[in-house]
């Protein structure tokens, strides 16, 4: 075979090989997103349920009930943050919260979004989940401001921190059992809202539950925040720019990472570890910088709360060693759920109604008032 025709045939070959894999990507991009102005299949009212490639439910495009909050205007956000001088109460990679001040002297938060394609994305994410929801242990909204690239939401102010904060800074007084328990409540009640439980209309994953998005008040009633991450829907998988909105480490659902996908249960793993800060006193993920280590609280206490029934002594020896009193059978009962909820299989953690129930019946320093049964 002369060398002319050598070349031909793989000129040929290679000429083919490019033909395929350019129709394979056309296939999946069509797969995953559908003919222009085709509609898309919503998700199945199913938390199980996966839709590839999928995307929010909620539209972005269209804020919901304007009626809810008030728009303002860029100048008046400078107003109630003296120019942006005023005290940074709140700072993380995407946003910084100030403290603001509205003209009857009220205080609130103002969280200013950096400004960037994705970010916007996710300020017009929180700003329409936000318009949605009403519930004593969820963020209150005031109002917004979206003329800019820098969204802007004004928060009534919360003035006690995260509980993130309240557990870890040693400048703080240690919070007692009975208050961690109700903290917890509050926090499961809250989720159980997003979920659609007490009747609720939309079905709202929150993507990324931690310490540091509970505030609490004076009277150290949370109040859940940063609903950035949040998607409408009953389960999805998310692209590469969406997921990498999801999740903080140590907190992040190991099926979310491994797959992508988002459901319901992704939340019931992240409150599993927030339990477990809430017992042991210990942060979900320290990382060390000198030998680029890191360390997760669950697979320190997992082995542990994920048979707490018979491992009782075990339990208690994980417990915050700053906690004086406690109840035993209220501990057992809570490392108990905390294992069920980090547990490798989502279908079967509790769901957020099944944690509520159980936690009105085990603890004493419960009494079921911020999910309508009582007062808490």
């Amino acid at each position: 075979m002369n060398l002319t025709l050598t070349l031909s045939l793989a000129s040929s070959a290679l000429f083919l090989l490019l033909v395929l894999v350019v129709a394979g990507f056309l296939m999946f991009l069509r797969r995953c997103f559908g003919r222009p102005g085709a509609p898309r299949p919503r998700p199945k009212q199913d938390d199980a349920a996966d839709v590839e490639c999928g995307k929010p439910v909620i539209s972005t495009s269209k804020i919901a009930d304007e009626s809810a909050a008030r728009r303002y205007v860029w100048a008046e956000v400078e107003a109630m943050t003296a120019g942006f001088t005023t005290e940074v109460v709140g700072e993380g990679g995407s946003s910084t919260v100030y403290l603001g001040r509205l003209p009857d002297s009220r205080a609130v938060g103002v969280k200013v979004q950096r400004s960037s394609e994705r970010l916007r994305r996710a300020f017009l994410q929180e700003l329409d989940v936000l318009l949605h929801l009403r519930h004593p242990n969820i963020v209150s909204l005031v109002g917004y401001c979206a003329d800019r690239d820098e969204g802007v939401l004004v928060f009534d102010y919360v003035p006690n921190g995260t509980l993130f904060d309240n557990l870890q800074s040693d400048k703080r007084t240690p919070l007692t059992w009975a208050q961690r328990m109700r903290i917890a409540y509050g926090v499961a009640s809250a989720v159980a809202h997003l979920h659609g439980g007490s009747g609720g209309a939309l079905q709202i994953v929150h993507g990324d539950l931690t310490s540091s998005n509970v505030l609490l008040d004076g009277d150290l009633k949370p109040y859940l925040c940063d609903l950035g991450s949040a998607l409408v829907g009953f389960s999805a998988a998310v692209g590469p720019s969406r997921f990498l909105l999801l999740g903080s480490p140590g907190y992040a659902d190991p099926l979310l990472l491994r797959t992508g996908v988002v459901s319901k249960k992704t939340d019931i793993y992240s409150f599993g570890v927030l339990l477990l800060e809430l017992i042991t006193g210990t942060p979900a993920f320290v990382e060390e910088p000198a030998d680029r280590s890191h360390s997760l609280l669950t697979a320190a206490v997992g082995p542990v709360v994920r048979d707490a029934e018979g491992n009782r002594e075990k339990v208690r020896g994980i417990l915050d060693r700053r906690l004086e009193e406690f109840d035993e059978g209220e501990l057992t009962a809570v490392a108990a759920v905390a294992g069920r909820c980090i547990g490798d299989r989502p279908a079967m953690r509790p769901s957020m109604e099944e944690i509520l129930g159980i936690m009105r019946d085990s603890i004493a320093s419960v009494d079921g008032g911020s999910d309508g049964k009582g007062g808490c």
